[in-house]
């Protein structure tokens, strides 16, 4: 699948998650075979470009191309300029956010709020296109809520304006991140636009990717959640989709020295009192995926070390003990 100029190495890529998706988590995806993975939503304005925040989000040295860089905002003007800025910051594509669904983006007529208004949308669209060179992508929810479904209408603004992919999460805003996602709307999608389109939303097996890519007819799939503590579904999704074979579980031997070496990188990325915080909640995860029980027995006490090397330690004893 190409996003302008640009080939990607396979149909299995990554979301943009706040609080996941950063650098090393990239990076770790990138291992796997994600054919691109996005960074996480950053509002690039000049008062917020000093916070510790906006430092690590926008940090891609040593990471491959395409680099791809989410902004949020409410505003043509300001998206505009958030797109240049991105690229100053090493983007080769640029991403608009129309999917985040929470509260503190969607009060600020950002995210998924930008579906209610399509002329909005539009102007937003225009205003990124023109402002950069490089390919624009957008991703999108289905619409606002069960009876105001516009990702179709949207859809079609957006190939019109020059967007050069679309990532279409199967849930409303509303629905947030609950029930089952639903599929209709990107098939009724892929159907009526020319651009690549990328269906998000619980996938989280070989099977259902490949599933989701027949019905849908969508170029490539796009996972979330599923890969927190198995970022080992992406090579698996990634082969099933291109030789049709199911590929065997890593053994936890396999596992272990990647999962350890992230750690590692997040220490050393955010330096260790910040890096040990935000390990917690990738242990939380990777000890859930590994052994639900042990990691069970395991989280309370891992949860209160504040000391990286501690931290380390603890988790490699355990690792080893599974």
């Amino acid at each position: 699948m190409n996003i302008g100029s640009y080939k990607l190495s396979s149909k299995v890529l990554l979301a943009p998650m706040a609080g996941t998706s950063d650098k090393p988590f990239r990076m770790i995806c990138r291992e796997q075979g994600a054919g691109l993975t996005t960074s996480e939503m950053v509002v690039i304005q000049s008062h917020l470009m000093n916070s510790n925040k906006s430092k690590y989000r926008l940090d891609f040295t040593s990471e491959k191309s395409p680099i791809s860089i989410q902004i949020a905002g409410s505003e043509a003007d300001e998206l505009a300029n958030s797109a240049k800025k991105a690229l100053e910051f090493g983007a080769d594509i640029v991403d608009i956010n129309m999917g985040c669904p929470a509260k503190k983006v969607c009060n600020k007529a950002a995210g998924s709020a930008l579906m209610q208004n399509e002329k909005l949308v539009e102007d937003i669209l225009n205003a990124v296109v023109r402002a950069v060179d490089v390919p624009v992508t957008l991703k999108m929810r289905t619409g606002w809520d069960d009876q105001n479904k516009n990702a179709p209408t949207i859809a079609k603004i957006a190939e019109d304006t020059g967007i050069k992919m679309i990532t279409v999460h199967g849930r409303t805003r509303t629905q947030k991140f609950k029930g089952d996602a639903e599929f209709d709307t990107i098939k009724k999608i892929v159907n009526q636009v020319s651009i690549p389109v990328v269906a998000n939303g619980d996938i989280d097996s070989p099977k259902k990717a490949r599933d989701i890519l027949s019905f849908t007819g969508a170029n490539a799939v796009m996972l979330g959640r599923a890969t927190q503590g198995n970022p080992w579904l992406i090579s698996q999704v990634n082969e099933f989709l291109t030789k049709g074979e199911r590929t065997k579980e890593p053994s936890i031997a396999r596992k272990i020295p990647q999962i350890l070496g992230h750690i590692k990188q997040i220490h050393d990325f955010y330096g260790h009192k910040m890096g040990t915080q935000l390990s917690r909640k990738h242990i939380f995860w990777y000890s859930m995926h590994l052994d639900r029980e042990k990691g069970s027995a395991f989280w309370p006490s891992i949860n209160r070390v504040i000391d990286h090397s501690e931290q380390y330690s603890k988790f490699h004893d355990f690792l080893y003990s599974i």
